[in-house]
């Protein structure tokens, strides 16, 4: 795993996570804030994936990016965040969530039409390199090698996609993009 410089993370070199906090805390927080609206706990769970990443640099597979890395494990933390403040709801109320849980079907229902109305806009090409990168989680740097182009032809691929779910889900939805 590559930092600028020819630095290695492995190398438990202080200047390679110094680059990583000050590129990704704040993206990484912000990312966070999606999910949960604690700031003082996302800050404190950002600050424990560089934690982590300093202590166990070789749990990083070589051949994953490490934004996504850093990125995965930001949402590991929402879902356990979640999890873990998750209430149990009485018995008597039960019923009360069951036809509460009609609408989020719908809801839900809407939302993967708007996710495959959103994913059919993007151009074919586009759409094959998007779909690599997020169903089958390669690298920008795989998909290059596999489809014979460009680092850079990738992520301008990528970058339209992107745009294009953004405008279609709007800013409402946008985290999903990141998942």
């Amino acid at each position: 795993m590559k930092i600028p410089g020819d630095m290695s993370i492995e190398e438990h070199n202080e200047e390679v996570l110094k680059y990583l906090f000050n590129t990704y805390f704040t993206r990484l927080c912000q990312f966070m804030y999606t999910y949960w609206d604690n700031k003082q706990e996302i800050e404190e769970e950002v600050m424990d994936i560089f934690v982590h990443l300093w202590q166990h640099p070789e749990k990083i597979k070589p051949d994953l990016s490490i934004k996504a890395y850093l990125f995965r494990s930001a949402h590991n933390k929402c879902l356990k965040l979640i999890r873990d403040k998750k209430e149990t709801i009485p018995l008597d109320e039960i019923k009360e969530e069951a036809n509460s849980d009609e609408t989020n079907l719908l809801e839900a229902k809407e939302l993967d039409e708007l996710i495959q109305r959103a994913i059919c806009a993007i151009p074919a090409n586009s759409r094959e390199v998007f779909l690599k990168s997020r169903n089958d989680n390669l690298s920008n740097q795989d998909i290059a090698d596999e489809m014979g182009v460009s680092l850079k032809t990738i992520e301008k691929h990528i970058t339209r996609s992107l745009k294009i779910i953004k405008e279609i889900l709007g800013d409402q939805y946008i985290f999903l993009i990141f998942l």
